[in-house]
C-alpha cells in the first residue's frame, strides 16, 4: 500500500492512497512528490466547512496572488471517477471545468461533501492528522479563499513511501 505525508506547521497529514481506483492519479501525485514539486507550495484555496485546496506552483511567489488557482506541472492526468465517497478526510484532485484537466492540484475535503462524487477523482484519504487539516482551515483568508499570511498554510514537505 502506498502512504504519504504532508509536513505543515501544524503537523503531518498522513495518506493512504487508493492505488486500485486511482492508478495513475495517485502515480502523478507520487512522482511529483518524489521530485519536491509540493515542497514550499501554499494551500491556496481554504473554505471552511468544505475544502483546503494546494498544490498550485504559482504560490510560491507572492506577486501574483491573482494567478492562484491557475497553475499546474505542465501535464493533465485523464479523470479516474471511483466509488470512493467525498466524505470527511477524502484526498481528490482539483481540476477545470474539464473533467481531464487534474495535473498537480489537490484538495482534501472538510465536511461530506457528496455532491461532488463522480465529477472529481478521489485518489486516498486522511488517516492522521486531521487537527492538522482543521488548523489551516481556520485561518484567515480573503474574499478569494487564499490565506492571507500564506506562509501559515504553506506545505513545508511532501513525502511517500
Amino acid at each position: 500500500m502506498t502512504t504519504g505525508k504532508i509536513q505543515t506547521r501544524y503537523g503531518d497529514i498522513e495518506i493512504e492512497f487508493f492505488s486500485d481506483a486511482a492508478p495513475k492519479t495517485v502515480e502523478n501525485f507520487v512522482k511529483l512528490a518524489k521530485s519536491g514539486f509540493y515542497d514550499g507550495l501554499a494551500f491556496h484555496r481554504i473554505v471552511p466547512g468544505f475544502v483546503i485546496q494546494g498544490g498550485d506552483p504559482s504560490t510560491k511567489s507572492l506577486t501574483n496572488r491573482s494567478s492562484w488557482g491557475t497553475g499546474g506541472p505542465g501535464w493533465t492526468v485523464k479523470a479516474e471517477f471511483n466509488k470512493n465517497k467525498h466524505s470527511r478526510g477524502a484526498l481528490s484532485m482539483a481540476r477545470s471545468q474539464d473533467p481531464n484537466s487534474a495535473g498537480s492540484q489537490f484538495f482534501i475535503v472538510l465536511k461530506d461533501s457528496n455532491f461532488l462524487d463522480g465529477q472529481y477523482t478521489v485518489f486516498g484519504r486522511v488517516t492522521a492528522g486531521m487537527d492538522a487539516v482543521d488548523k489551516i482551515a481556520a485561518l484567515k483568508c480573503d474574499s478569494a479563499d487564499a490565506p492571507v499570511d500564506s506562509d501559515q498554510a504553506r506545505i513545508v514537505k511532501v513525502t511517500t513511501s
